[in-house]
């Protein structure tokens, strides 16, 4: 009786031992929480190119560092865009991690409107998806901004203006949003090492923004 005894409580261990190993090696999916498309024009040559910062809220189970590849599909278009984690913006937001770029674009003409579909994957492996929508429209012309004897001057339409500086080896230094069209450069208490800014436009109810060549401050 004895020997039987031990022997199902070997058997039980063994049963218990494999169940844990099991658990505990069970991969888990990362998880897109939310995520977003914004179109921003930047000036070009001849005409405004088209760009879209692409940013998801992600999460794993094994921390923001095991994930690996976040893909973007326009399936009727039949387009694909692959960020990396090397190459991929990170940024920590009340304590949320999000991850994108903010070069989607395409090599000849507008970059698709519609559905497009988030793939992110894990270095296990696993994977999520969540699909977006992006149908906004460009409601406003190309703005530009004119910096001469310390006043600028802004030819703008849009709702909201920033002005952007950079230091003399392209640093960004500070961001200000612009009270008028039209004022003294030094009222905005912009740093003193910044030495040429961009005028950055701004549509937020429809997610789309307009980005200006730099020009100098001084």
């Amino acid at each position: 009786m004895k020997k039987i005894d031990n022997k199902i409580i070997y058997i039980l261990f063994f049963a218990v031992l494999v169940a844990f190993l099991s658990v505990s090696c069970t991969k888990s999916a990362p998880v897109i929480t939310y995520g977003y498309l914004q179109l921003v024009l930047y000036q070009g040559d001849d005409e405004p190119q088209e760009h879209f910062s692409f940013f998801v809220m992600a999460e794993d189970e094994d921390g923001i560092a095991n994930l690996d590849e976040l893909y973007l599909y326009h399936d009727r278009e039949q387009l694909r865009w692959k960020i990396n984690n090397e190459e991929w913006l990170h940024q920590t937001i009340d304590g949320k991690d999000w991850i994108g770029t903010r070069s989607i674009t395409i090599k000849d003409g507008s970059l698709p409107r519609g559905l497009y579909r988030a793939v992110l994957v894990n270095k296990g492996g696993e994977s999520t998806e969540r699909s977006f929508t992006y149908d906004g429209n460009v409601r406003f012309p190309f703005p530009e901004i004119e910096i001469s004897g310390g006043i600028y001057s802004v030819n703008s339409q849009w709702p909201v203006n920033h002005l952007v500086c950079y230091d003399v080896s392209g640093n960004h230094v500070a961001t200000v949003r612009l009270p008028s069209v039209m004022g003294n450069v030094s009222q905005l208490r912009i740093p003193s090492n910044a030495r040429t800014a961009a005028l950055w436009a701004e549509d937020e109810a429809n997610f789309c923004s307009a980005f200006t060549n730099v020009v100098p401050i001084n």
